[in-house]
């Protein structure tokens, strides 16, 4: 496999990177990023996973393979690899992120996967290669924030009370990525993690049918009571027209100036003045959701 480079803000799809903390300066790849921005979930969770997991894991990526929305995890045994086998499954495309140099794929055991998931349109990726110094105690560690910054939900779904998981979902709450964990049986240890997170208002994750409905808000009628329902929070027509672009799902911002014949300044304050009132949130690189 070709070893390339990219910086985040080559693409529309990476270009969220570079709005995270210690945003990386170049990524190192196998494969193929996606140009535009794509709908993506982070599966993540323990290395030593439950059959309870297992099932979990691997219908959720699957469904959302199926959906065209990109999965992205680690590499890892467990839910990580799970996750990304699932996706594939569904036909979808999914993005590994190393803890290691580009040049060692980790575990080696899922050298295979990794050949799979871009030989499928996917990507491998690491911020380090060969000749960097790492200490593998951290990097896995400090990986997770592109994890968790490529996506628009994390799904934590096994986690013991002291994991790297919980460090993803953290980088994800810091983000501002919506946060999602699977309720677990209070008795046994790779559920601890998850229901720590439930308890500190993580969502909790429900089933397929209930996450594709957060993902996908399905009918028009309830576009339009969620749309009434933060119109009240719009004082002018341009934060009225600002919101019913963004309902309809316009997210980036120089499109939403196109459409609505906006100046550049009129359109920064407008936007400023909905994120101030909480109505609507960065999902960074200009651009923009419902919050």
């Amino acid at each position: 496999m070709k070893i390339n480079e990219i910086r985040p803000l080559d693409t529309e799809y990476t270009q969220v990177l570079d709005t995270i903390a210690l945003k990386p300066k170049l990524l190192y790849y196998y494969g193929k990023w996606p140009e535009k921005r794509i709908k993506t979930v982070a599966i993540v969770g323990a290395r030593k996973n439950s059959k309870y997991g297992e099932e979990i894991a691997y219908n959720l990526a699957k469904a959302l393979g199926e959906k065209g929305i990109i999965v992205v995890s680690g590499l890892a045994y467990g839910i990580d690899s799970i996750a990304a086998k699932g996706c594939l499954d569904g036909g979808g495309t999914t993005i590994a992120i190393l803890g290691t140099e580009i040049e060692k794929i980790h575990p080696s055991a899922h050298i295979p996967l990794a050949e799979k998931i871009v030989e499928r349109g996917g990507v491998v990726a690491s911020e380090y290669h060969l000749g960097d110094k790492l200490d593998y105690r951290y990097s896995f560690l400090e990986r997770n924030r592109l994890i968790s910054g490529l996506a628009d939900a994390v799904v934590v779904v096994e986690a013991r009370e002291r994991s790297g998981s919980l460090n993803t979902a953290s980088h994800a709450l810091n983000q501002g990525k919506d946060l999602f964990a699977v309720p677990g049986d209070i008795n046994k240890q790779t559920s601890q993690g998850c229901n720590r997170l439930l308890a500190s208002g993580a969502n909790p994750y429900l089933g397929i049918d209930d996450f594709l409905k957060y993902l996908f808000p399905s009918t028009k009628k309830n576009k339009q009571s969620r749309l009434e329902q933060i119109s009240l929070f719009a004082d002018t027509n341009e934060e009225r027209n600002v919101l019913q672009l963004l309902a309809n799902g316009y997210h980036d911002g120089d499109l939403i100036i196109e459409k609505l014949d906006l100046d550049v300044v009129t359109f920064n304050q407008t936007i400023t003045m909905l994120e101030i009132k909480g109505v609507v949130k960065s999902l960074g690189a200009n651009y923009w959701t419902l919050n």
